[in-house]
């Protein structure tokens, strides 16, 4: 799993590299959590989700709590929960996923980010099982076998334990999201370089050259979208 990681890593980067627009984008996801349930994370496991992943991306505190305000005073928006499924270039697969409270502006806007970069949007279902949705989580401090003694000990069973470049990447079952977390944290680890539920492929097309080129091109227009939260890819770029 040592390149998913990578890409993961990678996109949390480029992200980290737009400001603004990370922040946006949570400001949106915080408040749709919030008004769901409780606008108390520990009371509401959706919210606690996004808040524990906002931290790995250093989101201020004032835009995390403008949205529970905002979702506490009954905000009138509403937005829909939606997935969209396409193909770049060389057989490389994309899932989207989208917060927004226009449909059909979103639908429009996905598709030409896919049409107009060598991409095409496929049916429901023609790409995402190709992938597996994973608890993520990196820490620094330990080793892999401190990591495995925790969940142990705390009767969890990941999915897999890597070192990678000075950090341990633990993959575990998306249910076991908080159980995974919160048992790292009784051990005594409180920063998390990754804390998310993602989808990873289950296996990567490898690009490079002008087809790598027109593929970074893709995702970089669909991640500027206002109502996009998030895309998945199996890419394995190389320069």
């Amino acid at each position: 799993m040592g390149r998913k990681w990578n890409n993961i890593k990678d996109k949390k980067a480029s992200k980290d590299a737009n400001t603004s627009r990370i922040y946006a984008k949570f400001g949106r996801e915080i408040y749709v959590a919030a008004k769901s349930g409780e606008p108390d994370p520990e009371a509401n496991r959706a919210l606690k989700t996004v808040l524990e992943r906002a931290k790995t991306y250093s989101v201020p505190k004032h835009i995390i709590e403008k949205a529970i305000d905002k979702a506490k005073g009954g905000g009138e928006e509403n937005f829909d929960e939606l997935r969209y499924e396409g193909f770049g270039v060389a057989g490389t697969m994309v899932i989207v996923e989208a917060l927004t409270n226009n449909v059909n502006r979103t639908a429009s806007d996905v598709r030409a980010a896919f049409g107009k970069n060598g991409g095409n949007m496929g049916v429901s279902g023609s790409v995402a099982y190709m992938f597996d949705a994973t608890a993520v989580f990196g820490i620094e401090g330990k080793t892999a076998d401190d990591v495995l003694e925790i969940l142990m000990e705390a009767d969890i069973d990941a999915r897999d334990i890597l070192e990678e470049e000075e950090t341990v990447i633990i993959y575990a079952e998306p249910d076991q999201f908080h159980a995974t977390q919160e048992a790292l944290k009784a051990a005594g680890i409180e920063e998390f370089t990754v804390a998310e539920l993602t989808m990873l492929p289950q296996t990567e097309v490898a690009i490079s050259g002008d087809d790598a080129a027109k593929f970074e091109k893709m995702i970089d227009a669909l991640e500027d979208l206002e109502d996009v939260q998030r895309v998945y890819h199996n890419a394995d770029i190389s320069e």
